[in-house]
């Protein structure tokens, strides 16, 4: 474990990463949906079937890295040789993905883009989880890992407002939407490689030669994640927490396209919303100190649920300009939740090494990544379901039962999750003071060792 105050030049190198990452989260959030209905012509249904299969592939290949990694021992350390090697592919299945399957006929696009959104997110996991398993490891420091995360979440907000402002840009410079698309995964596709290659040559992982490697199989080693307590009640929250943001995100191209007939402006909109989190990601750090990361953490939930509630109620009705003003304000609740949970699961695996006395950062970080693609997969399965049900027809005028089920889905759905969210971290028990407790404990262990 590292000194426990990190080097500025350690926190830029590790938080680049995160650029991509978002990058990536983002893309797909905003984007995927719109791109298989709108470009590609799956039904809406079908779109959301092929996202539920990658979330199938996903609960192997998440967990599998992470029990890996925790167990790998190179000259580069334990996580580095992931991110390393899964850089390429990474940009390679994102070029693939949003380039217009060069087969006709329904089923076999639905199997084309099926296969190509299972190797895209293989390959991000690959580099992910690795990636985020280094937190813990730089600093045990509580405050610091805060500060950490909050050089992180400025590169995730560059990222974010690049996968959200930057792809109707680079689509509108090529001839069609389809060629569009593809240039465009192409482009997300090197600044996700070129980022992650940026942490692996600047991050010095810590020695991990003389650590035991551990003995637990597989299943032991899952199962075992799931009996600490705070990281479960942390996990489901933050699964919430994306799949509120990304009922949101998802379906912003289709309420400015089909209700306000001007698909440029959500660019806009959504470069309001970015713009204002990242004005207010440093100010959660200080918020944070003062009230504590989970306080922090449900008070983002209120600013997000409200401008979703408001959003329904009078988005319809009252133009660009109120839609324009309630995405500053939810984008408060995303700069005040970037960083929160992200400095709270380091402190439950630290929690778990205490409990356990084993290591396995990887297998936390594996669910948790997962968890986070579940929560954002979520968003897009029953987006794509309800906009079915209500009769959505791409690229044509809509029916009132489909603007309907594009309001519910920006609006009544992330405000239930999000409220679900308040609700469900409220239980979770570690604060500064459970944290000093921990970090007692474990040095009393290591005296005795």
């Amino acid at each position: 474990m590292s000194e426990k105050k990190l080097p500025i030049k350690t926190k830029m190198g590790f938080g680049i990463c995160d650029l991509g990452g978002n990058l990536f989260f983002t893309a797909m959030g905003f984007w995927s949906l719109n791109y298989l209905t709108d470009v590609v012509g799956l039904t809406a249904a079908a779109a959301g079937l092929a996202v539920m299969i990658g979330k199938l592939w996903d609960a192997v290949t998440d967990p599998m890295v992470g029990f890996l990694s925790d167990r790998t021992r190179s000259k580069l350390g334990r996580r580095k040789p992931y991110m390393l090697w899964g850089s390429i592919p990474l940009m390679l299945t994102m070029w693939l993905f949003f380039s217009k399957p060069l087969v006709s006929g329904a089923m076999p696009q639905f199997v084309w883009v099926t296969i190509a959104l299972c190797l895209l997110n293989t390959a991000y996991t690959l580099v992910n989880i690795p990636y985020n398993s280094l937190t813990p490891e730089l600093t045990d420091d509580f405050n610091e890992r805060t500060s950490l995360n909050g050089f992180r979440f400025g590169f995730a907000v560059f990222g974010t407002m690049l996968g959200a402002g930057a792809v109707l840009p680079i689509v509108g410079l090529f001839p069609n939407k389809a060629a569009g698309f593809s240039g465009m995964g192409l482009v997300l596709g090197i600044v996700m490689a070129v980022t992650a290659l940026i942490t692996v040559f600047s991050v010095k992982e810590p020695d991990h030669s003389k650590t035991e490697i551990p003995k637990d199989g597989f299943f032991e080693t899952y199962l075992s994640v799931f009996k600490n307590k705070p990281y479960v009640i942390l996990l489901l929250t933050y699964a919430l927490n994306l799949a509120g943001l990304n009922f949101m995100q998802g379906i912003i191209a289709y309420y400015f396209n089909y209700i306000y007939h001007n698909e440029g402006m959500a660019t806009i909109a959504m470069l309001m919303l970015l713009v204002v989190a990242m004005v207010f990601i440093p100010v959660s750090v200080l918020i944070s100190k003062k009230l504590g990361k989970k306080r922090t953490y449900q008070l983002s939930f209120v600013f997000i649920a409200s401008a979703a509630i408001l959003i329904f109620l009078f988005g319809h009705t009252l133009g660009i300009r109120f839609f324009l003003v309630v995405m500053a304000w939810a984008g408060i609740g995303i700069g005040l939740g970037y960083v929160s949970p992200w400095a709270m699961v380091p402190d439950t695996v630290e929690y778990d090494a205490v409990k356990t006395g084993k290591r396995k950062e990887g297998a936390f970080y594996g669910i948790w990544t997962f968890m986070a693609k579940v929560g954002t997969s979520f968003a897009i399965i029953v987006s794509g379901m309800v906009l079915n049900l209500g009769g959505y027809v791409a690229n044509a005028i809509q029916s009132a039962s489909s603007i309907m089920a594009i309001r519910l889905i920006i609006g009544i759905f992330p405000a239930i999750v999000l409220i679900g969210a308040i609700v469900l971290v409220e239980f979770y028990p570690i604060d500064e003071k459970a944290y000093a407790k921990i970090l007692e404990e474990k040095e009393k262990l290591a005296a005795k060792g």
